[in-house]
């Protein structure tokens, strides 16, 4: 006599293939060779638009006059991108992007060229976060991270090409402003919105905003009303870092940028939540977009700053990794196979 199966816990089911959890748009292009050939056309521009954008930074003897129409050239390159992978109307954003372009090249004006510059920076910022994927494996988050910066560096480079009049404090402060607001608004379908938080990672986003806006805070009433010994002492100290290391590194991405970076794409693997990590990754890449704005920035100085505050928020981002990458309960470790999420390819629209 055969004895009676008992029931028993509930097991995740490994024969069924993960599937993505958000609807996405039809293919803009329905042949596969037309799509290869576009995506090569924009990865050639993108190469191109860097490296005339960089002769702004580094001398090499070749003319001027190609610096900002390669910057002109990125910033289509990354309107492009972000309009796609975001699931935009291409036929709206990526013509009136060009045109901003063209206009501010063709006449050069301080505010079209401070609008120019203010664009890139905040296309870069965002699209740096938007091409990343989940990552479950450490290696894989490192590649993201390494990515996610090569992006916001060619912005760097595109912003520093346009060369616009502008005052830094201010340009910093509206960039950062509207690649947060850029990002939330994309980030809100993508992250099932507030609800799909939990309490406890709601919890730490306030808390981290908090911290955000205490940093900024802080450091802007530091510059303008502390008192002179305090100041002085800052500059001492910041003088003496950068003579004896050649850069210094910013707390804002060693902290807050890009530490989320990581925690973002690795928690992503599990759980669409990590889109809201990211969201404070867009102020690491933002700050380091507009590091090259103004004329007088050197740049040994601010690239090796962006050095030193990358190795930094790596590790800082890779032991946040482990706290936030644990199993939420013990019925969650019993599981037999392990919570995967699975996302579109690295250039498919994300919605």
């Amino acid at each position: 006599m055969s004895r009676p199966i008992k029931g028993g816990r509930r097991r995740l089911d490994a024969s069924v293939p993960p599937e993505y959890d958000l609807p996405t748009r039809e293919p803009r292009l329905d042949s596969p060779r037309a799509a290869r050939v576009i995506l090569t056309l924009v990865f050639v521009s993108w190469v191109v638009g860097t490296v005339g954008a960089g002769t702004s930074v580094v001398a090499i003897g070749a003319p001027s006059w190609i610096q900002r129409p390669s910057a002109a050239l990125l910033m289509v390159v990354f309107a492009l991108g972000l309009t796609h992978r975001g699931g935009g109307h291409m036929r709206i954003w990526v013509p009136m992007t060009a045109a901003l372009g063209a206009l501010a090249v063709t006449m050069e004006t301080n505010l079209l060229l401070a609008s120019a510059a203010a664009v890139t920076a905040v296309l870069a910022a965002v699209w740096a976060v938007l091409v990343t994927r989940p990552a479950a494996s450490i290696i894989g988050a490192i590649g993201e991270y390494v990515l996610a910066l090569l992006v916001a560096s060619s912005g760097t480079l595109g912003v520093a090409a346009w060369n616009a009049p502008v005052n830094y404090q201010r340009f910093n402060l509206i960039v950062l402003t509207v690649s947060l607001g850029l990002a939330i608004a994309l980030v809100w379908n993508l992250g099932a919105g507030l609800h799909g938080l939990g309490r406890q990672n709601f919890a730490i986003l306030l808390g981290v905003a908090a911290l955000v806006v205490l940093v900024l805070a802080y450091s802007s009433f530091v510059r303008t009303h502390g008192s002179q010994s305090i100041v002085q002492g800052f500059s001492d100290m910041v003088i003496w870092v950068r003579q004896t290391f050649g850069g210094a590194p910013r707390p804002v991405e060693v902290l807050i940028g890009f530490p989320a970076l990581i925690v973002g794409v690795s928690l992503r693997s599990k759980r669409r939540e990590g889109w809201w990590i990211l969201v404070f990754a867009v102020i690491g890449t933002a700050v380091l977009t507009t590091s090259l704005v103004t004329p007088g920035a050197f740049p040994t100085y601010i690239g090796l700053s962006a050095l030193y505050s990358s190795v930094l928020g790596l590790v800082v981002g890779l032991v946040l990794r482990r706290q936030f990458m644990k199993e939420r309960s013990s019925r969650a470790s019993r599981a037999i196979a392990p919570v995967v999420r699975v996302e579109p390819p690295r250039f498919a629209p994300l919605k």
